[in-house]
């Protein structure tokens, strides 16, 4: 199980899970959810207190990755499996994105 802490503005907004290739988790943190002046992180996330789940890497999220040879090379400076899509997620998003959200790997439990 691997976990990435979802931020925007520097801000929590809530966790996202990956409990195995092709199961895959996303919760607001009660705080986010319970303020009515903060955003979704997407139109298709709305704000709520239960978790959602998905077969595959949520959109929203899959799109914050690089595409084509930046892919590429990202994948193989950083030794990671160019279709490990979570792994590229936890290893990228934390610092370079555009907009407000990034992603950084959770403390090990």
């Amino acid at each position: 199980m691997r976990k990435g802490e979802v931020y925007r503005n520097g801000e929590h907004l809530g966790t996202l899970t990956e409990e195995a290739r092709g199961h895959y988790h996303f919760i607001y943190s009660p705080a986010w959810v319970s303020d009515p002046t903060k955003p979704a992180v997407s139109l298709r996330l709305p704000k709520q207190e239960e978790a959602y789940e998905s077969e595959v890497l949520f959109p929203f999220f899959f799109n914050m990755l690089s595409e084509g040879v930046n892919r590429k090379l990202q994948s193989r400076q950083l030794k990671i499996d160019e279709d490990d899509h979570f792994g590229l997620l936890l290893a990228t998003a934390a610092y370079d994105t555009i907009g407000a959200i990034t992603i950084r790997e959770a403390e090990k439990e």
